[in-house]
């Protein structure tokens, strides 16, 4: 399978958005990765829904929505609304079987049901989940602010989930966000990954070339 690249609106720039969305349009971007944050999960506070439809609408690309939020059913309700392609979940916020549910009504709606945890918890955990879910998506960083550096320590987990997906016989794609680069990248990519996430290393600099370096990795 070719890699995703997924930029991150995160990091893009707000007083250039319509130029930078256009530039997108022209770049071999195939999503553009969505961080939804509710100041509780994670402390920041990020985009809404109304931002997401003009974005959406602009970019022409799939959107990658990944919710960082403790009110799953209120935000579930909301954007399963919308012309989305995937949306990710924390394993955090809910019990396992609450998480098999919400997957479920996420996968209802022909849309792709994500996974996601944060750094520090046990990775093990996520293994008897992913025959429910579409995509895992794996933190380089602790979530809530972009620009934060890589953990060395995230190849070992893609390859961890990498072994247990082929093991398993499961299509489940892996996506990586936060720190990355060209170097990162390169890494993630030798572990397993599917899906690159990029915010800062896309959009500081050359916004097509940035992603094209992406995609020759």
């Amino acid at each position: 399978m070719k890699k995703i690249i997924a930029p991150s609106i995160l990091a893009i720039d707000y007083s250039q958005l319509s130029e930078q969305l256009d530039t997108l349009k022209k770049s071999a971007a195939q999503w553009l990765h969505y961080d939804v944050m509710d100041g509780h999960f994670v402390p920041n506070y990020t985009f809404g829904v109304d931002l997401l439809r003009g974005i959406s609408k602009r970019s022409g690309l799939k959107m990658d929505i990944h919710l960082m939020v403790d009110n799953l059913d209120l935000a579930l309700d909301i954007f399963l609304k919308e012309n989305i392609h995937c949306l990710t979940i924390h394993y955090e916020v809910a019990s396992p079987q609450q998480l098999i549910e919400y997957a479920k009504v996420i996968r209802s709606k022909n849309i792709l049901a994500g996974i996601s945890f944060k750094p520090h918890t046990d990775i093990s955990e996520i293994i008897p989940l992913l025959p429910h879910f579409d995509l895992v998506l794996v933190m380089g960083v602790e979530p809530g602010f972009g620009g934060q550096p890589f953990m060395a320590n995230t190849p070992q987990k893609i390859q961890f989930l990498k072994q247990h997906i082929t093991q398993l016989q499961l299509p489940t794609l892996i996506e990586v966000d936060g720190g990355i680069n060209a170097s990162t990248g390169k890494l993630c990519v030798e572990a397993g990954v599917d899906i690159l996430v990029a915010g800062s290393f896309v959009f500081k600099g050359d916004i097509i070339q940035n992603i094209q370096s992406l995609c020759e990795l």
